[in-house]
Order: structure tokens, then sequence, then C-alpha cells
């Protein structure tokens, strides 16, 4: 099962979350940072429906595949500041 790891660490004059590389937008506080990868994270664990996604990778090569709604990582929040 695939594991997502948010988290809360500065950014921008503020803080912000991290997960897999990509940077949230920059929260004023700590607490509203950890409190939106919280949100965040658990949004992520709900299924959804199956269906065809477009996405293009890190190289910039795009790749087309059935994604399965019930198929939803396990998360966690960690504080890395």
């Amino acid at each position: 099962m695939v594991m997502v790891k948010y988290e809360v660490v500065e950014h921008d004059g503020g803080w912000a979350y991290r997960a897999g590389g990509a940077l949230s937008e920059t929260f004023p506080t700590h607490d509203a940072a950890l409190k939106a990868a919280t949100r965040a994270a658990a949004r992520q664990t709900v299924a959804g429906n199956t269906d065809g996604i477009v996405y293009q990778d890190q190289n910039g090569r795009w790749h087309e595949e059935l994604a399965d709604g019930h198929d939803r990582p396990v998360t966690r929040v960690v504080d890395g500041s």
C-alpha cells in the first residue's frame, strides 16, 4: 500500500505542507498549515469513482491510466519544522 506523507515546513515567510515534492500555498501560521495538511491527508483517503486520468511526469511525458477510485493510500502528517 502507498504511503503519502504530508510534511509541515517553513516556506516563503510562513508555513506550508509538502506532499510528494509539491508545496501547498503558504499559510501565515504553523497551526493553519498543520490543519490544512490534516484536511488534505483525510481527503486523500476517501474513495471515489474509477475513472481515466491523464498526467504529466517529471520528465514531461504524458500518461493515460485507469485509476481505481477505491485504491486509496495511507496518509500521515508530520511536523518537519
